[in-house]
């Protein structure tokens, strides 16, 4: 799978921007520890954008900015041949060429280029409010490599959004049962109870999570999914 086929498959704006929620608040959940999440989410970002965030602790990661101008998604996958690390310090050809200017800040943002203000990034996509469809650059990926730009790695769980998937991610990273029901209901953003956070962490309290609950925007009784 390359970006070219994630393009195809990721949901409308909206609809992502629910899955990234529904993942933070699984993580939140089952790690208390922040070090140890892969998954976040800050709905009060600077300029009313929202952002969400996966970090694997390995040096993978993708950052999807939504804001009024739609939403930018930015890969990297440290191992990935299109990596500029492993290229003179240069973007693989196409990968940014194309993004538009109303994207451009985020292309250039300091949180996601290097120290020199190279983009750090092995995928990129965008979509605009009123467009059709995901977009992406045009690009010669490298011949014989297996997951050139990172897309398998970084995307599998926006590509396959089931709770089914995410119950076997979760279970092979916590090394723990998970309890699938628990999983559909957080992946309908099902306001939490405690009997819902104990399903799925029974050390872990709802009162606790009042921070992760703001942060992430996640539903919460009495109040409509935003």
């Amino acid at each position: 799978m390359t970006v070219y086929d994630v393009a195809r498959q990721l949901p409308s704006i909206a609809d992502l921007r629910d899955k990234c929620r529904s993942l933070a608040m699984l993580d939140a959940i089952l790690s208390p520890d922040w070090e140890g999440r892969y998954y976040s989410f800050n709905a009060v970002r600077a300029d009313g954008e929202q952002m969400a965030s996966m970090h694997n602790g390995s040096g993978d990661e993708y950052s999807i900015v939504f804001s009024a101008a739609g939403a930018y998604v930015r890969g990297f996958d440290h191992e990935s041949p299109m990596s500029p690390f492993g290229n003179d310090g240069e973007v693989w050809p196409g990968v940014i060429d194309e993004v538009p200017e109303l994207f451009r800040p985020f292309v250039e943002e300091p949180a996601f280029t290097d120290h020199e203000g190279v983009p750090v990034v092995t995928a990129c996509l965008w979509r605009g409010q009123t467009d059709a469809r995901w977009h992406h650059g045009t690009i010669d990926f490298p011949e014989g490599a297996v997951d050139p730009d990172g897309a398998t790695r970084l995307f599998s769980l926006l590509i396959d959004r089931s709770p089914e998937a995410f119950q076997r991610f979760a279970e092979d990273y916590y090394e723990a049962s998970i309890d699938l029901g628990a999983v559909s209901r957080v992946h309908a953003l099902r306001p939490l109870s405690q009997e819902l956070v104990s399903l799925l962490n029974p050390e872990v309290s709802l009162a606790s999570l009042a921070q992760d609950i703001s942060e992430i925007g996640y539903p919460q009784l009495g109040q409509k999914s935003a």
